[in-house]
């Protein structure tokens, strides 16, 4: 048995928050129900580059061990469909904006009345209630609202547009995934279902947990480049001779004295622990200078695996895919296609001692397995043509 087998999920969610957390559930064993509809556009399946089916890499990742189930939303014969399926998958993951699935009859107060125990989890980029509730947005417009971006930058640049999206991952899917636990062990206590109000932007707001705490403690309102972690003391970000970079983030003690030993300026390490503004910034520019002698395979070897002092080099993805500690995590895997083949994919981060991840198919075409889901709900052939027929089936 995996360690979310007993978990059923219809997964109505599109874009990125939504479909990476049911990812995660369904690679720990959970039977996850992707509700999609052709008349609706999911950027993940349409994200370049695709494959020779014109299938979408992103899509295929996200998407993968769920079953595809293609429901036209606004026909009374698909809401049955669901009143049914939720007997059954009893916890509901959707991404729609505020009042969308109330108009569908798809609410969380309308199909507790089928299933009391139904857990209901929404995603939105600023949750159900308030002045910007049903407005659109998107990763970095919930990074700009939560105040992260002001302090995030260098002084006098604009905000950097990031490489994986923070506010998406880090705030809908990961809040989302453990509000749904959250509410299942609370339902295993007391057979309640619950609805999740999970909001993006609240997320990522609470992440201002180093920032935030001593402003609203303190008054210290957080500048750019103006703290320790984000540049204002020497934990940073250093060029190579040759134009790469390398991260510094030996903030403790033991790690400075192994850091200027390795740069060969061990000469200032006593003034490292002087905390005035003028030592600080002149032992950055003595790392700088430091790292500039040499190129970036020249200070590999000098930061190799025998070095304990918090130095990495900032790797490009195809690196990191080589790096042996992501090898040895098996954070690459092989995943089946429908052909037989197998497609490398990103593993699950979450290891459980016996029990290992399920990884069972590339995300599916959309509805591959609509014949396949309705007849496991009494529907025979001759039905599913007939709500092909209708439209219902899209």
């Amino acid at each position: 048995m995996t360690i979310l087998s007993d978990l059923k999920i219809l997964d109505f969610s599109s874009s990125l928050p939504g479909p990476f957390a049911t990812m995660m559930f369904a690679d720990l064993g959970a039977d996850v129900i992707h509700v999609e509809s052709s008349r609706r556009v999911d950027m993940m399946r349409i994200m370049p580059p695709t494959d020779e089916d014109s299938e979408s890499y992103v899509h295929q990742h996200l998407n993968r061990s769920k079953r595809s189930l293609t429901l036209n939303l606004k026909t009374a014969e698909a809401v049955t469909i669901v009143k049914e399926l939720i007997q059954e998958y009893d916890i509901i993951i959707e991404g729609f904006r505020p009042g969308v699935m109330k108009r569908l009859g798809l609410d969380f107060e309308t199909l507790r009345e089928v299933n009391p125990k139904l857990i209901y989890c929404s995603i939105t980029g600023y949750g159900q209630t308030g002045p910007f509730a049903k407005r659109p947005g998107h990763d970095n417009n919930y990074l700009s609202i939560a105040g992260v971006l002001d302090h995030s930058r260098l002084k006098d640049k604009k905000p950097v547009a990031m490489g994986i999206q923070i506010a998406d991952v880090s705030g809908g899917t990961l809040h989302a995934a453990v509000g749904v636990l959250a509410a299942a062990l609370h339902r295993e206590k007391t057979g309640e279902g619950k609805y999740i109000d999970v909001s993006i932007t609240d997320a990522t707001f609470t992440m201002n947990a180093l920032s935030g705490s001593a402003f609203l403690g303190g008054g210290h309102l957080p500048q750019p480049e103006g703290e320790i972690l984000n540049g204002g003391t020497f934990y940073d970000y250093y060029k190579t001779k040759d134009g790469r970079y390398f991260s510094v983030g030996s903030l403790e003690p033991q790690f400075r004295k192994l850091l200027c030993e390795a740069l060969d300026i061990p000469e200032i390490i006593d003034n490292t622990f002087n905390d005035s503004p003028y030592t600080q910034h002149r032992f950055k520019e003595a790392i700088c200078d430091a790292f500039c002698t040499k190129t970036f395979d020249e200070w590999l070897e000098v930061f190799n695996d025998d070095f304990h002092g918090c130095v990495e080099p900032v790797l490009t993805f195809e690196e990191s895919c080589h790096h042996p500690q992501i090898q040895a995590r098996n954070m690459l895997v092989e995943v089946r296609k429908a052909d037989g083949s197998t497609q490398q994919q990103i593993g699950t981060a979450l290891k459980f001692d016996g029990n290992l991840p399920i990884y069972k198919f590339v995300g599916a075409k959309m509805g591959a397995h609509t014949d396949e889901i309705l007849n496991s709900q009494g529907y025979n052939e001759e039905q599913i043509k007939a709500l092909r027929e209708k439209g219902v089936l899209q």
